[in-house]
This record gives structure tokens, C-alpha cells and sequence, in this order.
């Protein structure tokens, strides 16, 4: 093992314990000399590792910065996406420990349940729609382990894109795929609007990042597996809460997903 490959396994390590006990870290780019890209997703490789040794098991994928307001904050021109776990969702309506975070924010979402597998390259949108056995309203709790949300790329990527937790609604979302681009979805806190957006904001369709996201693992010799859960990417702004907060994220006429924070 070379000097850097040990410097990325340890930066691992202290980013999958920063995740068990709530203590964040500096920053990897200021750890890691020159952090690459690749840099940062074999660190959020040795957290995945760490996680399956202990027994847990891969639930889905999340895409990040699928925006361009995102994408432009943090300098790059592309999507970056990270794992969850079966013990990191919770269900619609519960109550989620805010102790169970360091610095917890919210972004609404559709998720994307797969009926098979999906392979890249060369994956477009119609392949995703027809490899899709349905599409559920979600939040997605994002958190980092890296102090004070101090973050550029190389940094989310490396904690695991600054993923925390999932929400899945309860049942699909009733609309035909050809129009989740309609999709509208208003974030509310305690009653109170505050960002709203549509599917369009999502890469121009939600379903395109997934396409995306399969294409680049493919480039690693990984497919999406049926059964998997994907989150596409926020409609709005992330947002910080605390506890006693309630969450609602509103779909209007196809409904809406709510959670508080206790």
C-alpha cells in the first residue's frame, strides 16, 4: 500500500467514526494534498466497506448537485452521488432524532424505485423510465461530517456526498413518467413555505441524473439493481432544521410527506 492509498484509508476510517459519533472533522482537502476526484470517492469506498463488514446492507443511491445553483456554488459542472444504507430510511410520517445528526439539512426529492437492473453505458432517460417500477415522493437528510459544512467537491464526494438519512413515502407518486418534468413540490417547515420547484430543476427531468449516475458506475464495473432505491436530486434549496421541527414536503394534487424532527 502506497503512502497515499493509507492516507485515503484512514481518512475513511475517520469519516465512517465521525459518522457513529457525531464528531466532524477538518476538511479532507486540507488533509490530503491535491484531493482528487477519485481521491474522494475511494474514501467514501473504504465508509461503504465499513458499513457492509458491520452488517448493514446497500438500499439505494442518492445524486447530488443536480442543480445548477449547486453546481456553480461549488465550481463544477456535474452531478456527484453517494450510498445509503437499510438503516439510514425512515418512513413518512416519523420522527426522526436530531441527535442522530451532527448538522442536519432537507431537500425534497423523488426517489426512484428500480423494477431491474441497469447497466451502463449509453443509458438515456427512456432507459431509466422503462427500467423504473415507480417513482415515490422522499426527503433526503443531508449532513456532514466535515466541520461547519466547510465543503467543496472532493469534500462531500469523500463524505459520502453529505448524505445523513432518506424518507420514503408511503405510496408511488400517480403521475405517468413523461411528466414527472411537471412534477411541483413545495418545502414547508412548521406550516411555513419556504423554496418550491418542479422536476424541471432537477437536470432538466429527474430522471436524467439517474442516467447519469449509471453511466458512471458502469465506468467501474457496477450496475443499479433492481429493487434499489435512487434519490435524483433536490427540487429546492437545501434547508438546516432542529428539533421539534416538522418537515412537509408538498406535491399539491399528488400528495405530500411529512416528518418531524424531535
Amino acid at each position: 500500500m502506497t503512502d497515499r492509498s493509507a492516507k485515503i484509508e484512514t481518512l475513511g476510517n475517520a469519516l465512517f467514526e465521525a459518522t457513529e459519533s457525531r464528531k466532524p472533522i477538518a476538511p479532507i482537502r486540507e488533509q490530503l494534498e491535491d484531493t482528487t476526484l477519485n481521491d474522494a470517492y475511494a474514501i467514501q469506498t473504504v465508509q461503504l466497506n465499513r458499513h457492509l463488514a458491520a452488517g448493514r446492507k446497500l438500499a439505494g443511491h442518492k445524486i447530488g448537485l443536480t442543480s445548477f445553483a449547486m453546481q456553480k456554488q461549488l465550481g463544477v459542472d456535474s452531478p456527484d452521488f453517494g450510498f445509503f444504507l437499510d438503516n439510514m430510511v425512515y418512513e413518512a410520517g416519523a420522527t426522526v432524532p436530531t441527535s442522530g445528526f451532527i448538522a442536519p439539512k432537507v431537500e425534497p426529492e423523488l426517489a426512484f424505485k428500480l423494477s431491474k437492473d441497469l447497466t451502463g453505458p449509453d443509458v438515456t432517460v427512456a432507459d431509466v423510465l422503462e427500467a423504473t417500477e415507480a417513482v415515490y415522493p422522499a426527503i433526503e437528510i443531508i449532513d456532514s461530517r466535515v466541520e461547519d459544512w466547510n465543503i467543496k467537491l472532493v469534500d462531500t464526494v469523500a463524505d459520502n456526498a453529505s448524505c445523513g438519512a432518506i424518507v420514503l413515502g408511503a405510496e408511488p407518486i400517480a403521475v405517468p413518467f413523461e411528466k414527472l418534468t411537471e412534477v411541483p413540490c413545495t418545502l414547508r417547515i412548521n406550516g411555513e413555505e419556504k423554496d418550491s420547484g418542479t422536476g424541471r430543476d432537477v437536470m432538466g427531468n429527474p430522471a436524467e441524473p439517474l442516467a447519469w449516475l449509471a453511466n458512471v458506475l458502469s465506468e467501474q464495473g457496477v450496475s443499479l439493481k433492481a429493487g434499489q432505491f435512487v434519490l435524483t436530486g433536490s427540487f429546492t434549496g437545501a434547508l438546516p432544521v432542529v428539533s421539534g421541527e416538522k418537515i412537509t414536503a408538498d406535491y399539491g394534487d399528488l400528495g405530500s410527506l411529512e416528518i418531524t424532527f424531535g
